[in-house]
């Protein structure tokens, strides 16, 4: 039984704390790469923000390079030699790190930083001044747009056509300390968005249907910007999808390389995949303090909501023992997490629930270490960014 022996591993411990079950992990790893068929995985460092869980996957056949989500990141990481391929998946304006890049020869050979205009590259400019050459790669936004003014995904690149993306690939060769070696295009909608939400079918017909017709469409367009791009420039690799999209992403034959990073850790958004269940490997404890009535538990803490739309999707999950969930009126809160069901009758003052993050890495900006357990025991306990005195935003 799972609860029991997370809870044997971790006996010694007051929650809350936070743990990842290695042996999930590891499951979740190779699963992903049987479902990548072949293509190398860049992991997505904003879903993990361990490092040393990054470098464990990456010792993993199946996985190589870095997505980051800042370039402070990519430098860090660079200084650390977690990798020497480092994509950051954002632009930035951040101009202490880029004059740090334009001044170190190692990490402009690792670091390649996000572009999607011409103004991306007057920034860079102005930030640093005459520079060598720093490594860019140019986004294309893939969203869905059937009809004049609808626009189905993730607000993104202002990059959509073969035309666009050609025009701006032959300025940036001919800019003067730039070196285009990438494209980069996430389906956010199919990618980040589950076909088999609980409990919604009309949504996921809706969700269904979206895909059916977006994932076809940016296999063509895709296609086309890659072809247009490489008239101009060399292309080291052309990176696509994301956990829920590996399958899909793999068939478009201008894609050289995948990216995931959730599907690690399998957060509960991830739960509504037709295609695919991660097991939950990254989570947190917390210590029933009241019993406000005979099936109700009241946890401390366990506020942890997770970023983008304010709805229950995004609050924390009652995990384990099976059977609780939080009340509808109160919710996951700061300093009180009230639980009910009928697991809740036997929950006594200082049992431990154990409760998953709707998403993967932001639960770990709440704690400075994560516990990793292997089978009945903790292997070891390693920092987390925060617990190393790094916060990227």
């Amino acid at each position: 039984m799972r609860r029991t022996r997370l809870d044997a591993a971790t006996k010694d411990l007051d929650p809350p704390f936070a743990i990842v079950d290695l042996d999930a992990f590891d499951h979740n790893a190779a699963d992903l790469a049987r479902r990548a068929a072949g293509h190398p995985i860049r992991v997505a460092s904003k879903s993990i923000r361990v490092r040393d869980l990054v470098s464990r996957v990456l010792e993993r056949p199946g996985f190589a390079g870095v997505m980051c989500y800042s370039l402070a990141e990519a430098l860090w990481l660079s200084e650390q030699n977690v990798s020497e391929d480092l994509l950051v998946a954002y632009p930035t304006a951040d101009r202490a790190s880029l004059q740090k890049l334009a001044a170190n020869e190692t990490a402009r050979q690792r670091v390649t930083i996000m572009v999607d205009s011409v103004e991306s590259l007057d920034f860079v400019d102005s930030a640093i001044g005459p520079h060598a050459d720093i490594r860019v790669c140019l986004e294309l936004d893939v969203s869905w747009r059937p009809l004049p003014g609808v626009h189905i995904g993730v607000r993104r690149s202002p990059v959509f056509t073969a035309q666009q993306a050609g025009a701006l690939a032959a300025k940036i060769v001919r800019r003067t300390g730039f070196k285009l070696v990438g494209i980069m295009a996430y389906e956010g909608q199919i990618a980040g968005l589950g076909d088999n939400p609980p409990g919604q079918p009309l949504r996921a017909l809706g969700i269904r249907f979206i895909q059916s017709k977006s994932g076809p469409e940016l296999i063509q367009r895709r296609t086309a910007v890659v072809n247009a791009v490489r008239q101009v420039a060399e292309l080291e690799f052309v990176n696509g999808g994301g956990t829920g999209s590996l399958e899909l992403t793999g068939t478009d034959p201008s894609v050289t390389e995948l990216a995931a990073g959730s599907g690690l850790f399998g957060p509960t958004l991830f739960d509504g995949y037709q295609a695919f269940k991660p097991e939950p490997s990254a989570l947190f404890a917390l210590s029933v303090v009241r019993k406000p009535t005979r099936r109700v538990a009241t946890l401390f803490a366990g506020g942890y909501i997770a970023s983008g739309t304010s709805t229950p999707d995004r609050q924390p999950s009652p995990y384990l023992p099976e059977g609780l969930k939080t009340l509808g009126l109160e919710g996951a809160g700061e300093v009180q997490t009230p639980v009910t069901g009928r697991a809740a009758e036997h929950l006594k003052i200082g049992d431990r629930v154990w409760m998953r993050h709707a998403k993967a890495g932001e639960l770990f900006e709440r704690f400075d270490e994560v516990h990793l357990v292997h089978g009945d025991s903790i292997e070891r306990t390693v920092p987390t960014y925060r617990g190393e005195r790094r916060n990227f935003g």
